[in-house]
């Protein structure tokens, strides 16, 4: 006889408790901070340059250079220190081999030479090798030579002032029209002072110069020789400065005229005022010019 099953009923689900519903709380909007000001990069307190002076006319005393010393007063005014300078031969080896040292030694490399009409004027081809770039007619610096010469007076050798390096920067010439170039950190301009002087006072204003360099000029009664040992001294007591010692002859006297320069006036006081003593303890009485 089969057994009979009872079954229980099941269990009520218990209905879910509702949760109460979550306040919205309105954002806080946070102040977004303003970006700081921008600041001017500070300067280098030693921007240097390199002048590469090509020419066998130099090198034979034909020519006396005259950018040298030009280059030299214009570059520490825009905060570029000269730090050396070569007078070369017009030789393809030469100037290839003299263009990749500077280049590389110095922030800025300025040749002045070797970019004219004539054969030997073989710069611009040499700056292309040192570079190894293709060399070649550009079209703007032959456009600017044709519009300055009349038809008649256009010729090849003319023209051949408007080839150059591919991908460089004129330089503008507003005396004779035919321009230099800009390639990397080289600058190649003309040896004529009064076309290179042009030609740089339109180029400075893209250099990027550190601080310049302050100098004082005490003069000494005294020969050089009495002020040497002393004056070793003074250079050692302010390392931050250079002193140079140039000795003359004047009306029949010995002198020594003593240079400071420095970035920062304070420094270069200092050390003038501590040769100035020096001075006085040799026994002389300084000057200033």
């Amino acid at each position: 006889m089969a057994k009979k099953t009872t079954s229980r009923p099941l269990p009520k689900k218990r209905a879910a408790k509702k949760r109460p519903a979550k306040r919205k709380v309105p954002a806080v909007k946070r102040p977004r901070k303003k970006p700081a000001p921008k600041s001017s990069p500070a300067k280098k307190d030693s921007v240097t340059a390199a002048v590469l002076i090509i020419g066998n006319e130099v090198l034979s005393g034909r020519t006396q250079d005259a950018n040298l010393k030009f280059l030299a007063e214009a570059l520490n005014k825009v905060g570029v220190r000269m730090m050396e300078a070569r007078v070369i031969a017009d030789d393809e080896t030469a100037i290839v081999a003299a263009v990749n040292a500077l280049r590389r030694l110095y922030d800025y490399v300025f040749t002045t030479g070797g970019i004219g009409p004539t054969h030997d004027d073989i710069t611009a081809e040499c700056v292309a090798k040192a570079f190894r770039r293709p060399f070649g007619r550009n079209a703007e610096a032959e456009a600017r030579l044709r519009r300055h010469y009349r038809p008649e007076d256009v010729t090849e050798a003319r023209m051949s002032m408007a080839d150059m390096p591919a991908g460089v920067i004129l330089i503008d010439n507003p005396v004779s029209r035919a321009p230099g170039f800009r390639i990397a950190n080289v600058f190649v301009l003309p040896g004529v002072p009064r076309i290179m002087q042009a030609m740089f006072d339109g180029l400075k204003s893209t250099l990027i110069g550190g601080r310049p360099v302050i100098s004082r000029t005490i003069v000494a009664p005294l020969p050089e020789g009495l002020v040497a040992q002393p004056l070793e001294e003074v250079q050692k007591a302010h390392p931050e400065t250079e002193i140079g010692s140039y000795p003359f002859f004047r009306l029949g006297k010995l002198g020594t005229s003593l240079v400071v320069r420095a970035v920062d006036q304070e420094k270069v006081n200092a050390a003038a005022e501590a040769i100035r003593a020096m001075i006085r303890g040799l026994g002389g009485e300084p000057m200033e010019e």
